[in-house]
């Protein structure tokens, strides 16, 4: 980064390389949406480009780039306020499992991170899909560590609130269907 802000611009392919998959894959959940999550993973970079002199020697890019993501999704939904529900398809893949079960799992879990208010999908995606550090995510915040450790664990206890209400609700379609198969149709003689 160093070399970009001193105007060596051809290096920030190489960060280009190395960030754009992580920043496309926080966008994507916390907005259910690939279009727009490839558009804010460009319009970051653009950020950068045009930001450069701000970035000071010693900070952890890291940090720094994720500052810029977040201001850049606030800008854009201060601009357009979301207004379509969430994709299932348009999440990020994920690698394929032989249970089936666990694939039902990754998809509740992800149709609950989506329930939460965005401030609290967004710390959980920073924690522990971006693995930022709580130091990093409260410089990111400009909160306290104590903070940051108090909104993950409540984020967490929501996460797992909506996960369980969403796994009883689909239990309970199961059981409906199978009772459902088993009752005869109406109308319908039993010999005995």
């Amino acid at each position: 980064m160093l070399q970009v802000r001193d105007g060596a611009g051809e290096t920030l392919g190489m960060l280009f390389d190395r960030y754009q998959t992580p920043l496309f894959n926080f966008y994507s959940k916390l907005t259910g949406d690939r279009a727009l999550s490839e558009d804010l993973v460009q319009e970051v970079f653009l950020r950068i480009l045009k930001y450069r002199q701000s970035y000071r020697p010693g900070t952890p890019f890291r940090a720094w780039v994720y500052q810029i993501a977040r201001n850049t999704s606030i800008d854009h939904f201060r601009k357009f306020p979301p207004q379509t529900a969430l994709e299932p398809e348009m999440l990020p893949p994920f690698v394929p499992s032989d249970s089936v079960q666990e694939q039902q799992e990754i998809e509740l879990l992800q149709r609950a991170l989506q329930q939460l208010p965005e401030e609290k999908r967004e710390i959980l995606l920073l924690s522990r899909f971006q693995e930022l550090k709580y130091e990093e995510i409260a410089a990111l915040l400009g909160c306290e560590l104590n903070t940051v450790r108090t909104r993950i664990h409540r984020a967490l206890q929501d996460l797992r609130e909506a996960f369980h209400q969403l796994a009883r609700g689909t239990m309970l379609k199961k059981a409906e269907a199978a009772a459902a198969e088993k009752t005869p149709p109406r109308g319908a003689r039993h010999e005995l």
